[in-house]
Parts: structure tokens; sequence; C-alpha cells
């Protein structure tokens, strides 16, 4: 029965369709090809478009995401290469110009100290039974190129001398030999004189730095140009049992007889007469 069916049958059966369904699509044969062509057509027209789709979707992305990667990527690496460098450059030119700077304030300063003009300022001070101190600026607001103390001369002895009339300061120092390549010091920069007061030898002097009692003197009479007077005591002062505090400041003329010979000679402010006071340097 089911043989004489299956014959007389125009359609194929369920089961045999699902066969004929299984082979044409896994094997891809030409069996059941002529009933459903017109599947096979529709599924091959669909599918050739979906993955061209998909591969032009993906190929514009890809490609737009490579490029906005590589934009990222190369400002990026340019920046991390020449922040560094140009930072780095800056600091060590900032640090050249800093080290440029402190040289040349250091060498301007040095010769200004040491290159002296034809006319210094001087100041005579201290105690009236104090010693007295020699200053010799380059100008009022400057540091001492000079400053010296006569250890056993007193001020007030200073002032009666100045007082009968001219005063002559001498101040020597020894010259010894030097010795191969060795350089001399300068006049100005010797340690310790000898000191003599129109003639007489009056003990030794020595050359001092300026400290804050000489700066608080140099800052008390920076006003004056010439004249002399008394300053007001400190009552912090330690020496203020040596009497007053005497000055005495006016414009010194500069004359450089050689590498060992110096004289500072006091300028009358009205121009009349001839030096009141005069100070020699001398190496001998």
């Amino acid at each position: 029965m089911a043989r004489a069916f299956r014959a007389a049958s125009p359609l194929p059966l369920p089961s045999s369709s699902r066969s004929t369904i299984a082979s044409s699509d896994g094997g891809g044969g030409s069996s059941g090809s002529g009933s459903f062509s017109w599947l096979h057509k529709k599924r091959s027209s669909k599918a050739p478009l979906r993955t061209g789709l998909g591969q032009e979707e993906e190929s514009l992305g890809g490609g737009e995401g490579d490029e906005e990667a590589g934009a990222a990527a190369a400002p990026s690496s340019s920046n991390v290469d020449e922040h560094p460098s140009s930072s780095s450059r800056k600091k060590r030119a900032a640090a050249l110009a800093r080290l440029r700077s402190v040289f040349l304030a250091a060498i301007t300063h040095r010769r200004r100290r040491r290159q002296l003009g034809s006319s210094v300022t001087g100041t005579i001070f201290g105690r009236r039974r104090g010693r007295v101190h020699v200053a010799l600026q380059t100008d009022p607001r400057s540091p001492p190129v000079l400053l010296v103390e006569m250890a056993a001369y007193s001020t007030g002895a200073l002032v009666r001398e100045m007082s009968s009339g001219l005063v002559r300061l001498a101040l020597e120092c020894e010259k010894p030999p030097l010795a191969a390549g060795e350089k001399r010091r300068a006049l100005l920069d010797e340690p310790t004189w000898r000191a003599y007061c129109n003639g007489l030898k009056c003990g030794y002097a020595v050359r001092r730095e300026c400290g804050a009692d000489e700066w608080r003197v140099l800052r008390a009479v920076e006003p004056v140009s010439v004249g002399a007077g008394v300053l007001p005591d400190d009552g912090a002062d330690a020496g203020a049992g040596e009497g007053d505090l005497m000055y005495m400041r006016a414009k010194f003329e500069r004359v450089v007889g050689s590498r060992d010979s110096e004289a500072f000679y006091m300028m009358n402010p009205d121009g009349s007469g001839g030096p009141e006071l005069s100070i020699y340097l001398l190496r001998v």
C-alpha cells in the first residue's frame, strides 16, 4: 500500500522532502533544486548584499577608528617628546642666566670697590677717649675701601692736633720680598701699619672690616658732605664710658705716586688755603 501510494502521489512525502532539502542544503547538489529554485535565488541575492554592507561598514568604521587613533596618538607622542625638551631647555637657559648675572655682579662689585677715582669721601670718627677710625669710601653709600683703626691714638688727641694747625697722618707697612711667581697685594689691602702723626710715632694701625658699629656711624653721617660734630649716644652702646662719639667728614683728593705710595688730601669746601689734614700710605 505504501509503495503504491508513493508512486501515485504527485508530491513527495514530508520525509522525502525533508531529505531532499537537507541534501540540497548540505551537499549543494541538484536534487530538489527544481522545486525550491526561487527560495535559493532569494537567499543567494540577500546574502551577498548583507555581507557587502557589513564589510563596507566594518572597513569604514575601522578606517575612521584607525585614523582617529593615529591622530590622537600622534599629537600625544609629539607633545610627550617636545614638552620635556622645551622645559629642559628653558630650565638650562634660566640657570645659565642666573649664573651669568651673579658672576657679572661679583666682578662689577669688585671693580667698583678697587677702582678708586681722584676723589673719595673720608670719615674720621671715634670716642673722645677711644680709638681713632679712618674710613675711605668711593661714595657715601658704598662700603669703605679702607677702614683703619689706630690702636694707640685717641680721637681727643687728634682733635687737639688739628686745632693747633696742619695734621699729617702717615701709615707705613713693610715690603717683604716676594717668592718666585708670587704677586704683591694691593696697598689698601695691607693688614697692619705703623702710624705717625706729624712725624711722631703713635703706635700701630690695623685694617678692619666694616662691622655693625661702624656701619651705624657711617649711616648716621651719610647725609653730611662736609662737617664735624658729635653723634647722639645709643643706650646699648658699651663704649659710652669713653666719652662722646665724635666725627669729621670731608672730601679727599687722591694722588697715586706708585704701587707703594698713595696720598689723600682733605679739600676745603671754599677752595682757599691748603689741606688741613693729609693721609699718606707708604710701603717701605
